[in-house]
Formats: structure tokens, C-alpha cells, sequence
């Protein structure tokens, strides 16, 4: 098996899983109880959570677990909405959000919330102007993503966070994709509040993080024991804690010697040279160093996708949130894409345990898979018959990655 799909999920490292072992069997013991050997398991939660801490350069108390980007992204918006609706029932957020931010403002709305939708460019570039236009008086909350889950599209998260702190609006970023592979310095930002997974670096699922910046208005998510400050009660997960705060560590040790972008490159520049009509969607340079999104014209993406598995690659053509949808991806759509374009793109991305042999294996499956797709095509065959003796290696970009 060749695997392509990090963005869906990535496997979890030898070191992660070695430290996650002991809580399962002789360091099980309910952290929240008072005798010795339960506390000796609660030092070790606010070790991992200081580990977190070091990643985003934030205060440990300032970071709570949950399970995952969903449940963080969902408390966020929610938690705001509640202890700020005082001030007003406005919300910014983009057009290209995940789902977990999406349906969470359309349930708002559905609840007397009012919430603007900034629109996005060619690239995937979130409309700064716009976004700075749509404060206001009553607004009460900024959530822009750090990274597009689908496009790889890195947002100016810097320069939001500024105009969102001199409006006096709380700033919310959904990091999930984000963390761990590239670097996010929380204040630097001027980010309040900041989503994230543990099984998008590494580490395990059902894991995940909410930074709240100190002076944020908290509030629960569901209502229990005191675990959290009592802010995220339920018996904590300790295994997937202790592999997140491992996972985070290691992340912080590996961001900078960039080993996703070189493999993403190799294999990008290989698709551009030698798959004809081969175009990327989203932004050549900020970008996520382990995300391919490509287009293949006259390929349908699904097709495509059936023929990589039989010869054990694994890819997708979008979010795994939303496989098995009829629709086309929202993503793809608001770049500019129409459906059947949308319909012609597949998302590649690789990971640190991705080999070049593996990028040689699959861009040889992709050409014949792409060739095979377009034999069969009849509006294929009509682009032939109109363009003979043109050349057909011109692609959608021509600037190979890395230059």
C-alpha cells in the first residue's frame, strides 16, 4: 500500500504509540482520584499539555483537551456565541471552512445569529478587504481556518489576527490541518482561540486541543465532573493525551526541516512535467507542505480514484468528513471551479514516512490511470481532434515547485 491520504489521517509513530502503552495497562489509574498513584497519571496529563503548550507557544493552562478538531471547533464558536451575545449576534467566518465550523454557524443563524461568509480568490486567498469591511459594531467573533483541509492553502493569520485585536473581536482559527507541520506562534498571531487534532501529526484519533487565550469569557461545552476546570468534564482519555503531547513534541522537533515539502515537491514537478493537463488548485507557495490538490481534465476524480486503490494507492478528492456526498466540494466551488471540474480533482498528500520510490510508484499509476480514464472519454477525444500539433504538455502551472 502506498499511502497519499495524510490530510484524512496519518499513522501514528513508533515513539507516540510506546509512550501511549503504560497508561493502558499499568498506569491505568483515573487521574481525577486522590491517592498517589492516580496523581503520579494527572503529572503526566499536564506534561502533555505543557508539550502542546511549547508547540503554539502558549500557556499550558491555557490549552484543553477534547476529542478532536470537531468537538474544539464546535466549543469555540458555540462558547462565544453564548457568553458574548450580549454584545452582539455577528459572526465573520469564510466560505471555505470545514464543516465542523460551517454547520456550526448555520445552526447559529437558524438561532438569530447573523454571519458573513468572506469569499475567497483563485488560490484560495481569503479576501483580507472584505474581511476587514464586515466588522461590525455587534460583531463578536472572527474564525478564519490557518490551512485549507482540502486546497493546502496557508491564510495570513498574522494579519487577521491583528485587524480582529484592533477591532476588540475574539479571534478563532481552526488549525487541525495546520498544526504540527508548519509553525504557529499563538501571540505572534494575536489568535485567541485555536482548534486542533491529534491524529493529523502522528498521533492518535480521538484526541484534540482547544487553546482559549487567558480572558476569554469560558464557559462548558456539556455539563459534568470538574475535569478541564470544569470546563471539558468526562473521564480523561489519558493514552490519546499522553500520544498527543508525545506527537506534539516530536512535531516541534521535525517543523522546520521541511521533509514533507521536499517529497511534495519531487512529486508535484513530476505530475506537471509529464501528465499533460495537469492543473493545481490552490496556492503554488503558501501552501501546506504535505498537500497536493490536482486537477486532471476530462478524468473523472472518483473513477480515478477506484483505479489507484486496486493497485493499493490511497488518495481522496477531498475531506474525509465528507465522503460518500453528491455534492461537489464547497472548496473546489469557491476557487472558481465548476462542478465538473470540481468532479476532475483529487487530493495527494504525504507524510514523513512517504518514500520516493512510493511518489515513483504512484506517478506511474497516475499517468496509466489518467491515460486509461481519457481513452474512454469522448470529450477527450474531441480536445485531441482540435488541437492537433499543439503541445499537450502545457499544464494549468508552469512554474515547477520549489523555484
Amino acid at each position: 500500500m502506498i499511502y497519499l491520504d495524510n490530510a484524512a489521517t496519518t499513522q501514528i509513530k513508533s515513539e507516540v504509540l510506546e509512550a501511549m502503552m503504560p497508561y493502558f495497562r499499568d498506569l491505568y489509574e483515573n487521574p481525577s482520584a486522590s491517592y498517589d498513584s492516580a496523581k503520579i497519571v494527572k503529572k503526566t496529563i499536564e506534561q502533555a499539555r505543557e508539550q502542546v503548550a511549547n508547540l503554539i507557544h502558549c500557556k499550558p493552562s491555557e490549552v484543553f483537551f477534547t476529542s478532536g478538531g470537531t468537538e474544539s471547533d464546535n466549543w469555540a464558536i458555540n462558547m462565544i456565541a453564548e457568553n458574548y451575545s450580549n454584545k452582539g449576534k455577528h459572526i465573520i467566518t469564510t466560505a471555505i471552512e470545514h464543516h465542523a465550523v460551517l454547520h456550526t454557524t448555520k445552526r447559529l443563524e437558524e438561532n438569530g445569529f447573523e454571519v458573513t461568509y468572506v469569499g475567497v480568490d483563485e488560490k484560495g486567498m481569503i479576501d483580507i478587504e472584505q474581511l476587514e469591511n464586515s466588522i461590525r459594531p455587534d460583531t463578536i467573533l472572527v474564525s478564519v481556518m490557518t490551512a485549507n483541509n482540502e486546497i493546502g492553502t496557508i491564510q495570513p493569520i498574522k494579519e487577521i489576527g491583528k485587524i480582529a485585536r484592533k477591532n476588540k473581536v475574539i479571534f478563532h482559527t481552526d488549525a487541525v490541518q495546520a498544526y504540527g507541520h508548519i509553525p504557529i506562534d499563538v501571540s505572534k498571531m494575536k489568535i485567541d482561540m485555536l482548534s486542533a487534532s491529534g491524529h493529523k501529526i502522528f498521533g492518535p484519533k480521538g484526541i484534540g486541543i482547544l487553546y482559549i487565550k487567558s480572558g476569554i469569557k469560558t464557559s462548558s461545552f456539556m455539563q459534568g465532573g470538574g475535569q478541564e476546570k470544569g470546563y471539558r468534564p468526562g473521564t480523561y482519555n489519558v493514552p490519546a493525551i499522553v500520544g498527543m503531547g508525545k506527537a506534539s513534541e516530536m512535531a516541534m522537533e521535525t517543523i522546520d526541516r521541511n521533509i514533507e515539502k521536499y517529497i511534495r515537491d519531487y512529486f508535484l514537478n513530476r505530475l506537471i512535467d509529464e501528465i499533460p493537463l495537469c492543473y493545481l488548485n490552490g496556492d503554488d507557495k503558501e501552501r501546506l507542505p504535505n498537500n497536493i490538490n490536482v486537477r486532471f481534465e476530462y478524468v473523472d476524480a472518483e473513477a480515478l480514484l477506484v483505479l489507484l486503490n486496486r493497485h493499493g494507492i490511497c488518495a481522496s478528492v477531498g475531506s474525509a468528513c465528507t465522503t460518500g456526498q453528491i455534492e461537489p466540494s464547497h472548496v473546489l466551488i469557491s476557487i472558481g471551479l465548476n462542478s465538473e471540474q470540481a468532479g476532475e480533482s483529487i487530493r495527494l498528500t504525504v507524510s514523513d514516512f512517504t518514500t520516493l520510490n512510493d511518489i515513483d510508484i504512484a506517478v506511474e499509476m497516475l499517468k496509466s490511470s489518467v491515460e486509461r480514464l481519457r481513452s474512454a472519454s469522448g470529450k477527450y477525444r474531441e480536445y485531441i481532434e482540435k488541437n492537433r500539433g499543439i503541445n499537450m504538455k502545457s499544464s494549468g502551472w508552469n512554474k515547477k515547485a520549489g523555484e
